[in-house]
C-alpha cells in the first residue's frame, strides 16, 4: 500500500479501486476502439478518473459499488453515468486547462468533478432542483470551487457565460438543443447522445467550424435519460 502513504485505510482502498476501475475502463476504450475511434484516453482524462472520489457522488449504501463499471440510481429517476462513459465523453470533449465547458443534466455532480479537474470552469444545469442543490453543495465540499451549478431548464443552455469550448449533454435528445449549438465557440465540441428514450441513441460528436457550421460523427450505441424541456424549478445557483 505504498501508494497509499498518508492516507486513511478507508481512502487508501478508495484510491485502489479507482486504480482498478481506470485499468477496466482503458481496456473497454481498448476494445470499442473500432466503433468511437480511440484506443486510449488522454492523460488528463485518466488523471481525473484517478482522482475523483466517485463514492462521495452515490447514496451511502451504494458506495460498495461505486468503483462498479456501471450506472447507478441517484434518485428522481436519475443515474450516475458509467464511468468508462464519463471518461470518453470527457476525452472526445478534448478539454484542456484553459477551457470554460457547459454540462447539462448535473446529477450527482461527478461528470462535472471530473471535467472540473482538466478544465479552467465548469458550468453546469441541472433541471431537479434537489439533485442541484445536492450536487452543489458536494462539489463544494470537495474543493470544485471552479465549478458553477444552476437549476433550470437546460435546453436555453447558460448563455450568460457562452461561448464555450465544450458542451456535454447527459440525456439523450432526438436533436441538438438550437440554443446550446449557438453557445458553442468556433472550434468547440459536442458530445450529446441523440435519439429516442427507447435506446435508440447514439453518442454523437459535433464541432463548430470556422464559418458557423457543425460536422457530426457518431461515435456508439449508448442509453441516456432523456432530455427533458419545458417547466423545471426557478434558477437558483450552487455556491451563492
Amino acid at each position: 500500500m505504498s501508494q497509499c502513504n498518508g492516507q486513511t485505510k478507508e481512502e487508501c482502498v478508495a484510491t485502489q479501486q479507482r486504480a482498478a476501475l481506470v485499468e477496466q475502463i482503458e481496456a473497454e476504450v481498448r476494445a470499442t476502439a473500432p466503433y468511437t475511434g480511440r484506443d486510449h484516453l488522454g492523460s488528463l482524462v485518466i488523471q481525473a478518473m484517478q482522482k475523483v472520489p466517485r463514492h462521495r457522488f452515490v447514496a451511502p449504501e451504494l458506495e460498495i459499488s461505486a468503483y462498479i463499471d456501471a450506472p447507478l440510481c441517484i434518485g428522481h429517476g436519475q443515474t450516475i453515468s458509467q464511468p468508462y462513459i464519463v471518461a470518453l465523453m470527457t476525452d472526445l470533449a478534448e478539454v484542456d486547462a484553459d477551457s470554460t465547458v457547459l454540462e447539462i443534466g448535473t446529477g450527482s455532480g461527478y461528470q462535472a468533478a471530473v471535467l472540473a479537474e482538466i478544465a479552467r470552469e465548469v458550468h453546469s444545469i441541472e433541471r431537479v432542483e434537489a439533485l442541484a442543490a445536492e450536487a452543489g453543495r458536494r462539489l463544494w465540499e470537495l474543493g470544485y470551487a471552479n465549478v458553477h451549478v444552476r437549476a433550470g431548464d437546460g435546453y436555453d443552455g447558460w448563455p450568460e457565460h457562452a461561448p464555450y469550448d465544450a458542451i456535454l449533454i447527459t440525456a439523450a435528445a432526438l436533436e441538438p438543443p438550437p440554443p446550446l449549438l449557438a453557445q458553442l465557440k468556433p472550434g468547440g465540441r459536442m458530445v450529446v447522445p441523440l435519439g429516442d428514450e427507447y435506446g435508440n441513441q447514439e453518442l454523437t460528436v459535433l464541432t463548430r467550424e470556422a464559418d458557423g457550421s457543425f460536422s457530426s460523427r457518431s461515435v456508439l450505441p449508448v442509453r441516456f435519460v432523456p432530455f427533458v424541456h419545458g417547466k423545471a424549478s426557478a434558477k437558483r445557483y450552487w455556491p451563492n
